[in-house]
């Protein structure tokens, strides 16, 4: 099993580390993947790390911020589990390894947009500074966060999830709502947020370009239903968006943007070669594949396509060759209508599906107090999951093309 240190820790690690699996077969049933499929299927683990660089011990004042003003919410706030059971499900699978963001959650969460989140924020309104160090430390800090860890973590997930068609994330959540109703078993998550509650995405989060039609699910429905029955058949509980779905921040909603506009560039640069590398095309595709919103200058540009504000000083002809551009890759779109479901239903189309597992099925506690793990419950939960991906890859990636294109990988229609 992985070693997992139960405190924080201020020791420098990996931002994004590879976890290889090679001592957490113990125990594990053999689910390998199909060959063809290695290399495109990962595991991850966002909200299991412990680490809290010293450098963020200093309040905003240049004094000491003791244990006590965050062990609380560090104990609240991991996902204690998340990462022995992305160990047993990689090494099921016949992966080499997981992906773990190692900056505890208490301090920077990178499952959400860039920003500071206030005392009151509700869970699915924060952002990835989180309380209370949000308050405690000073603009640069913050500032010194984002850009060296933050950007860092997105650089290095950018670079390995490109490729993949299934990235899982494994959570684990409180075992009681607010309400007091015990959770299930399981969560399984593939749907935004804001297409749960209004049917479309906030406006001027994604460029308009990104249909909402494709943020009805990020993971394909097949997958989550053949995981589903795998667990229940194996006496696991299981919830599909509940007791909340997608915050619109998070990586699964935002490597299915970026998967899109990748797409459609390849799509677009298939009948217009010679476009590639014009900076104003360039300036395009930059913005739209800016997913975690933390460039100026794609703010700048995105601002002044959508909110017609004046472009910076000096700078009129270089936004103005952009907007040609933009303005040309939406008549192509409108003129080119079966892009959007050519992507919709293809069965290449990449899954992000969020795992939610309930904490006190993988952790002992006392009270509200993290104290053991429970390896045997993450083992079982881990090897059925591993049992129903390989089952979706050897056998619901073959049924006849009339299918998934008839009814859809993704979605279907709005009802």
């Amino acid at each position: 099993m992985t070693n997992i240190l139960t405190d924080y820790t201020t020791e420098p690690v990996e931002l994004l580390e590879f976890i290889p699996t090679a001592n957490d077969s113990a125990g594990v049933r053999d689910h390998p993947i199909p060959a063809q499929y290695l290399g495109r299927v990962m595991v991850d683990t966002v909200h299991d790390g412990s680490f809290i660089p010293a450098q963020f011990l200093q309040d905003s004042e240049g004094g000491s911020i003791g244990a006590d003003a965050f062990r609380g919410y560090y104990e609240r706030e991991r996902d204690w589990g998340a990462s022995m059971v992305a160990g047993f499900l990689s090494s099921a699978l016949g992966l080499e390894g997981f992906f773990q963001v190692n900056v505890a959650r208490v301090l920077m969460d990178y499952g959400r947009f860039p920003g500071v989140t206030g005392s009151k924020a509700e869970h699915l309104n924060r952002y990835a500074v989180n309380y209370p160090f949000s308050d405690l430390l000073s603009y640069e800090q913050k500032t010194h966060l984002l850009e060296s860890y933050y950007d860092l973590i997105s650089a290095r997930t950018d670079a390995v999830v490109r490729d993949r068609l299934i990235k899982i994330a494994v959570h684990t959540y409180d075992p009681i709502n607010p309400s007091g109703i015990q959770r299930p078993h399981v969560s399984l998550v593939n749907r935004s947020n804001a297409i749960q509650e209004h049917g479309e995405l906030p406006r001027g989060m994604f460029d308009p370009l990104y249909p909402d039609v494709l943020a009805e699910f990020t993971a394909d429905r097949i997958l989550l239903s053949r995981i589903s029955l795998t667990l229940e058949k194996h006496g696991v509980p299981v919830a599909h968006n509940y007791p909340y779905c997608l915050p619109e921040g998070s990586i699964e909603v935002r490597s299915q943007v970026w998967f899109y506009f990748n797409y459609l560039r390849r799509r677009f640069l298939t009948q217009h070669p010679e476009t590639e590398g014009l900076p104003g095309y360039r300036r395009v595709w930059a913005m739209l594949m800016d997913t975690n919103l933390r460039s100026t200058e794609s703010e700048a540009l995105r601002s002044h396509l959508h909110m017609f504000r004046r472009a910076p000083s000096g700078r009129g002809s270089e936004f103005r060759a952009a907007r040609e551009a933009y303005t040309h890759l939406q008549v192509f779109v409108e003129k080119n209508p079966e892009i959007v479901n050519d992507y919709r239903f293809s069965p290449d189309r990449p899954s992000s599906l969020g795992i939610e597992v309930r904490k006190d099925l993988v952790w002992e506690f006392d009270g509200l107090k993290p104290i053991r793990p429970r390896p045997d419950n993450a083992r079982a939960i881990a090897d059925s999951i591993a049992e129903a991906v390989a089952m979706y890859l050897r056998e619901d990636r073959t049924a006849p093309d009339s299918v998934p294109r008839r009814f859809g990988y993704m979605g279907g229609d709005r009802r």
